[in-house]
């Protein structure tokens, strides 16, 4: 992904979307919470979103580095990758 400025946006409608500020294309990441969440969240939801997207650039990033180290090893990633 290119360098650029990006924001988290919360659309009002339960939708919060983590976007780049300088252009108008479709949103990198869109989170949504369904209304019984939301009431249960009360007013943290943006909190709770911005917290999601950092877990995930998080994981994002390890699994990158897990790649690069298996690829110069010759480790299979998808053999040596185990999901529950």
């Amino acid at each position: 992904m290119s360098a650029s400025l990006l924001e988290i946006v919360d659309l009002g409608d339960g939708e919060i979307v983590l976007q780049r500020a300088d252009d108008d294309s479709a949103p990198l990441v869109t989170i949504q919470f369904s209304d019984e969440s939301r009431l249960y969240m009360m007013e943290n939801s943006l909190e709770v979103a911005k917290a999601m997207i950092q877990a995930g650039i998080q994981a994002a990033a390890i699994m990158a580095e897990q790649g690069e180290a298996e690829a110069e090893t010759g480790i299979d990633a998808e053999a040596s990758r185990v999901l529950h």
